[in-house]
């Protein structure tokens, strides 16, 4: 195991506690979906796991070293961090944004090389956005900017990658990229741990899903053991039938609606 979270607990300042007891690990190749309703701590979890809050309880490891003993550096070569939003200030273009993620990697005051251009326009070809590469970050669009951040994070070479809710802000082509792109890095031995709010991205990209509830974690493991029509309608408050499809020869998700629904069956 690259990553063992063990009991983990987190409050803001001796406040509401946000989580408890969150144990779980994740192996190099791997891909843990992280479920659950908004406000119920997924984004809070996740910011722990990169370092950017301390725990109050339990402990993180990280390749078998205490997450809360290493440096931010030697954590950053290991573990990259695409956040749900970011405020963009400077015109930095696409490329040189994402060229940032090199800084892990680069001695103090040295300027990026050749070999570190090549590995950012690598990922900027990888998420496809070579067309953008030489616009100001800050004119592009939603769903341009969040393809920019996975790509910056990937510029890091990291063995784990975090994204938190990587599809948000996404049209419904790049939404299936990501997941595509997802696919791609743990065939290259990157493991991934992405929150969502889909459960059909569970069944898409996962190999273990995680269902967050009342701050912690009420279902833990395979997608179509965890993902149920029971599990949903105790998280959501919503009914849901899990259904296997022959054509795309997986599990998808269909919500229930209530009254007459506009779409009528073809005839």
């Amino acid at each position: 195991m690259i990553l063992e979270v063990e009991n983990a607990g987190f409050s803001y300042s001796g406040g509401r506690q946000i989580f408890s007891d969150i144990t779980f690990s994740l192996a190099d190749r791997e891909v843990l979906c992280i479920l659950g309703p908004n406000g119920i701590g997924k984004s809070t979890l996740i910011r722990c796991v990169a370092n950017l809050y301390t725990l109050c309880s339990g402990s993180i490891r990280l390749f078998g070293e205490d997450l809360s003993g290493m440096k931010h550096i030697e954590i950053a070569k290991k573990i990259g961090y695409v956040p749900q939003a970011h405020e963009i200030v400077f015109p930095f273009s696409v490329r040189d944004f994402v060229l940032m993620g090199r800084a892990p990697h680069l001695p103090a005051f040295s300027s990026p090389g050749n070999r570190d251009y090549a590995k950012a326009d690598e990922k900027i070809e990888l998420v496809g956005i070579r067309k953008i590469a030489n616009k100001p970050v800050n004119e592009i669009s939603g769903g341009e900017y969040q393809l920019a951040m996975i790509a910056r994070a990937l510029t890091q070479e990291p063995a784990i990658l975090l994204l938190d809710e990587p599809t948000s802000h996404l049209d419904f082509g790049n939404q299936i990229r990501i997941l595509e792109i997802i696919d791609q890095l743990t065939d290259s031995g990157i493991a991934v741990i992405m929150s969502s709010h889909f459960p059909d991205h569970a069944f898409l990209s996962s190999d273990n899903v995680a269902i967050m509830q009342h701050g912690s974690f009420m279902a833990y493991g395979r997608a179509e053991e965890v993902v149920t029509e029971e599990n949903l309608k105790r998280t959501y408050g919503v009914d849901v039938s899990i259904t296997y499809s022959r054509d795309v020869d997986r599990y998808v998700c269909v919500p229930h609606k209530s009254g007459l629904c506009r779409c009528k069956p073809m005839r």
